[in-house]
Parts: C-alpha cells; sequence; structure tokens
C-alpha cells in the first residue's frame, strides 16, 4: 500500500454545486407571504388572491396564517391543540395527535399551521416582532371586535393595538403613547404619553370618560369632549380611530386621512372589489 495522502481541507464554499444557485426557498415564501397580506389587507377573499398569485386558496390560507393575520376558529383550535402536544411530542407525531383528536385528516391539520421555514408570530406576539402588514390587520381587527361588541374589554382591545403608533394633537403636534407590563406580565391599564423628552401618564378613566362624551361627528376642538385631564390627546387618540372627525383646518395640521371607509381608524386607501385590481 502506498503512503497515505495528507488531509486537506476543504475550501469554504465547496462541495457540490446548486443546479439553480438563484434560487432561494426563504426569498420566495417570504415574497409570497408578502403578496398574499397586501391583497388580504385589501379585503380579498381567499379564492381572488389564489387567483392573483396563480396559487391554491389552502396555500394562501397558509401563508397568511404564517404571516400572523388569518384568524378562524378552526385555525386557532388545530394551532392551540397542535402546540399542547408539541410540548411533549415530534413535530409529526403532534400532527398526528392533533389529528386525532379534533377528527381531522393530516392534511387539514397541516394547512392550518404556519410553514416550518416561515417566521411565524401569533396574534399576542409583540408589536416588535410582527410586520407593518400584521401590525394594521391587528389594528382592524380590533376595532372590527368592539364596533360589533362595543365592550370596555374590546375597546381596551382597540387603545392597547395602537400602542406606538404615531399620532398628532389638536395643534399638530406629535405624539405615540405606550402601555407598560406589570410585575405579573399584564399590560397596566395607565397609558404613558410620549411626546419630546417627557413622558406624562394618563389614566384609562379618562379614555372612558372621554368616550362617552362623543356626541357627534365633528369634534371642533378637546375641550368640546370635556375638562378631562390629558383630553388634549384623547382628542388625537379618537381622531386617528375613526371615532370622530375634525375640522378642516385642523385636518391640515392633524394630517387628513386618505380614506375611513373600513373604519379601523387607519389612514388606508379605499377598499378595492375582490377582483384584486386597482
Amino acid at each position: 500500500m502506498g503512503e497515505k495522502r495528507a488531509y486537506k481541507p476543504r475550501k469554504p464554499g465547496g462541495g457540490r454545486k446548486k443546479l439553480k444557485p438563484e434560487y432561494d426557498a426563504r426569498k420566495n415564501l417570504k415574497e409570497q407571504m408578502e403578496s398574499a397580506v397586501a391583497l388580504y389587507e385589501e379585503e380579498c377573499s381567499l379564492q381572488d388572491i389564489a387567483d392573483a398569485l396563480a396559487l391554491n386558496p389552502i396555500k394562501v390560507r397558509k401563508l397568511l396564517i404564517t404571516a400572523g393575520v388569518y384568524e378562524s376558529e378552526v385555525a386557532k383550535k388545530v394551532q392551540d391543540t397542535f402546540e399542547e402536544y408539541r410540548e411533549t411530542q415530534d413535530y409529526k407525531t403532534s400532527i398526528l395527535s392533533t389529528a386525532n383528536t379534533l377528527q381531522l385528516s393530516k392534511a387539514s391539520v397541516t394547512s392550518y399551521l404556519p410553514y416550518k421555514k416561515g417566521v411565524y408570530f401569533p396574534s399576542t406576539a409583540d408589536k416588535e416582532k410582527i410586520s407593518v402588514g400584521a401590525e394594521r390587520q391587528r389594528r382592524y381587527r380590533a376595532m372590527k371586535r368592539w364596533r360589533t361588541d362595543p365592550t370596555e374589554e374590546n375597546f381596551w382591545g382597540v387603545v392597547l393595538a395602537h400602542a406606538g403608533v404615531k399620532l398628532k394633537t389638536y395643534s399638530g403636534l406629535p405624539f405615540s403613547y405606550e402601555i407598560k407590563k406589570g410585575r405579573n406580565g399584564e399590560y397596566t391599564k395607565k397609558l404613558w404619553i410620549d411626546r419630546r423628552e417627557n413622558s406624562k401618564s394618563l389614566a384609562w378613566s379618562s379614555v372612558l370618560l372621554t368616550l362617552k362624551n362623543i356626541k357627534g361627528e365633528v369634534v371642533d376642538r378637546p375641550k368640546a369632549l370635556g375638562d378631562i385631564r390629558g383630553v388634549t390627546y384623547i382628542y388625537g387618540m379618537f381622531y386617528r380611530f375613526g371615532l370622530i372627525d375634525v375640522p378642516d383646518e385642523v385636518k391640515e395640521k392633524m394630517g387628513r386621512p386618505k380614506a375611513r371607509t373600513i373604519g379601523d381608524g387607519e389612514n388606508v386607501s379605499e377598499s378595492v372589489p375582490c377582483g384584486c385590481k386597482r
């Protein structure tokens, strides 16, 4: 036998070359997901989005679930059940266990779960971890829930969903608010107004009192909502939520929304028919 050749370390990037070096599955998934979310925000149906993107509706739904913007009772039940099993079982076994428990096929279960290679954040994820589109959907749904069932709890959801959004006062001064968590990990019902370098607290009771004082759509000035501490900021909040309208000259300072057809307080363009064409 001849001498054993010395080991020659492999150069970085060595090995079999990719047949399609330009192909990036994660990038393609991200692009499809962003396109699906953009159309979903225009209130297109799953079928309309599928037709526009040349996909099937089930894949569209899975993309929207992966993006964290799609919600349904079935999807929530499947995901919650799957996560319970996932604590003690591997991925494949958890799918089978979920299918058996809910009397669904394996394909049905996986269709309601996010893509494994995608980045998925549930509806409870911090806003820093989700996309701008997912944030808009979160605000839209919060407002929709409150309009359908105007309870204090649902209105708190609206306020919570708008935390960190850039707002303006009656005089055009920019501000935003944050809501901090207590020691128990739950949000405290106190808003911290961040304007310039100073922060001021705003009581939840003041927000609720102002909400009850809304008499008409057009509100000339903050004090028209009552002599309430922090009403200047609440005025800006309610205008952004779409709960009140302001005089035209005030809109020039606070910003003039393009449309309010959805009723979520977002500066969104007019709803597009489900043909998904502008």
